[in-house]
């Protein structure tokens, strides 16, 4: 018997999952309630630990979801699967702890087809343990002109993955999410799809929530950081890149080595490693030349101690309600 082909409009949604079993049923449940009739569900199980407790969750949902179990090789390789298996000629794609609207996928296919574009995202509600919780992402990254490769580059547009849906046969075409990198993928895509002249379209309807994940501590904004700049290593090995590119390119490079810098600055201080801090604040003024950053340095070679207590003040003192 001949397997039944799906319709140009079926839409596949991709969810890689590691250890995230306690959020996927109201992951599922945003899905499966879906105005939007014409889609299938993939689960890929990217080596969890709770593997029994999502494997539970899952057993809750209709046939039309389908599983897949991996070892743990991180998030790019667990959406490539996630591809592979796609039958739909659109895919979607939805982290294991963010939801939909349940009218995510009918508005995005209305804005992909109104648009002629091959990839639509839209904004998305924040919200978690975090002072950012009950703003939107485009609040806090207001987009800023349409989608290119220099603008993606000059972060003036930032694409949530979590609201994308696109036609599948370009992210393939470009060799899909780049198994090399083990964050940043997600933006490392968008840009190769932006150089093979894929049309980006974007909503600043809310149609997602969002969730984060905050410790309040410098260290996880130096891990993304240095993310960030494996991603643009990347970037710059590949090459290929117009003026106006390599333009936006070492802008945002100098910009991630100048927050890199503040931010291990500002944790070498608060350790009362003065020296090291230092040299971190003086890094950060080769970037970007900052008279505040001059008093820091020379407070930290005449009296480090003052400067941190006058620091460890402010980040002791709870932030005051605007």
């Amino acid at each position: 018997m001949t397997e039944e082909r799906p319709n140009p409009t079926f839409v596949s949604v991709v969810i890689p999952a590691f250890n995230s079993a306690e959020f996927m049923a109201d992951t599922l449940d945003s899905v499966f309630a879906q105005t939007y009739p014409h889609y299938e569900v993939i689960v890929i199980n990217d080596g969890s630990s709770d593997t029994e407790d999502l494997e539970r969750v899952l057993q809750r949902y209709p046939s039309n979801l389908r599983y897949i179990k991996q070892e743990n090789q991180g998030a790019a390789v667990a959406r490539n699967a996630g591809l592979r298996a796609a039958t739909g000629d659109l895919v979607a794609f939805l982290d294991a702890d963010d939801t939909w609207l349940p009218t995510f996928l009918e508005k995005q296919m209305k804005l992909l087809s109104t648009t002629n574009a091959d990839l639509v995202f839209s904004d998305a509600l924040l919200f978690g343990d975090s002072p950012l919780d009950g703003r939107t992402f485009m609040e806090i990254d207001v987009p800023r002109g349409e989608v290119t490769a220099e603008s993606l580059l000059a972060v003036k547009v930032t694409v949530l993955t979590s609201t994308v849906l696109a036609h599948k046969q370009p992210i393939l075409d470009v060799g899909m999410f780049d198994v090399s990198l083990r964050r940043g993928q997600d933006f490392d895509l968008w840009l190769r799809l932006a150089k093979a002249g894929v049309r980006f379209a974007y909503t600043r309807d809310v149609l997602a929530h969002h969730r984060i994940v905050e410790s309040g501590l410098s260290g996880g904004t130096i891990s993304q950081l240095k993310r960030t700049l494996a991603v643009l290593d990347a970037v710059k090995a590949r090459g290929g890149l117009t003026d106006a590119e390599q333009a936006a390119f070492q802008w945002n490079l100098n910009r991630t080595h100048r927050e890199l810098a503040l931010e291990s600055g500002k944790e070498k201080l608060l350790a009362r490693d003065y020296d090291g801090a230092l040299q971190s604040f003086c890094e950060a003024r080769y970037y970007q030349h900052s008279w505040k950053l001059v008093f820091v340095c020379w407070a930290l070679r005449i009296a480090p101690g003052m400067l941190w207590r006058l620091y460890h003040r402010r980040e002791m003192t709870p932030a005051k309600s605007v």
